[in-house]
């Protein structure tokens, strides 16, 4: 485990453990301090429904692509969260990658089938701490040690979904390497964003009706749409980037 790459967020891994951290406690958290210099981040399908009324959904470049919700249109740049780490928005869909952290389920063994709750070891909220949500009473995993298991287990089976979501597009070669541009000023050069794929809406009108009616009754179509339809939000977080006097630069990925 220690080998390979650790995702996004995670500076390490450790498996909670009843008898390592048999007194540790979660303290509440209301920043993510890590998030502030994100612009990125990794989404499930389940989430297209809601990302896409806050944020441009945009798929990353390269053959293992993945849905991504953009917070800023460039590297560094999170319009949606201050320096400090706290939400400048009160509504706002904080996407499940985000809330998931520091837990993750992963496997202590490459050759495991079995995945165990981990959580990255450098968090400031988890720790053997007076106050907070114990972790384990007497032995045994507390009610919110077992909602964190779950919401993770949660996290997985969609990210399963989206996995199969991702290789129907590859096969049936929807996807596009994506370009964006924004014209500030008729006097100067436009922006222009590329290092993301889209779907390519003229590959996806010309399916056959077959394909369609089988893509609209596995839910796949809507998706497909909530996707196409979020990337007019890019001139909104382009028009914040902006507004925040963090100068937009013509590059995505």
């Amino acid at each position: 485990m220690a080998s390979a790459p650790l995702p996004l967020f995670y500076n390490g891994l450790e498996p909670l453990s009843s008898e390592t951290h048999a007194t540790w406690r979660v303290r509440p958290q209301d920043s993510a301090p890590f998030l502030a210099g994100q612009h990125a981040i990794p989404i499930t399908t389940d989430e297209f429904p809601l990302v896409q009324r806050f944020m441009p959904i945009v798929f990353s470049s390269g053959d293992d692509a993945i849905p991504l919700a953009l917070m800023g249109l460039n590297e560094g740049v999170n319009v949606f969260v201050g320096d400090d780490g706290k939400l400048t928005e009160s509504n706002f869909y904080v996407p499940a990658y985000i809330r998931r952290y520091p837990y993750m389920l992963a496997r202590l063994r490459p050759d495991s089938e079995e995945l165990s709750l981990c959580f990255d070891p450098t968090s400031e909220t988890i720790g053997d701490f007076e106050d907070g949500e114990a972790l384990f009473e007497g032995g045994q995993p507390t009610e919110f040690t077992k909602s964190v298991l779950g919401f993770a287990e949660q996290f997985e089976q969609a990210g399963a979904r989206t996995q199969n979501f991702m290789n129907e597009l590859r096969e049936m070669e929807l996807l596009m390497e994506g370009e964006v541009t924004i014209q500030v000023d008729q006097n100067q050069q436009p922006f222009v964003y590329r290092g993301f794929q889209m779907i390519n809406e003229e590959k996806l009108a010309n399916l056959r009706g077959d394909q369609l009616r089988k893509m609209s009754q596995s839910g796949m179509l809507p998706l497909l749409y909530a996707h196409l339809f979020s990337l007019s939000l890019m001139r909104e977080v382009f028009a914040r980037q902006m507004d925040q006097g963090k100068q937009p630069q013509p590059q995505i990925g």
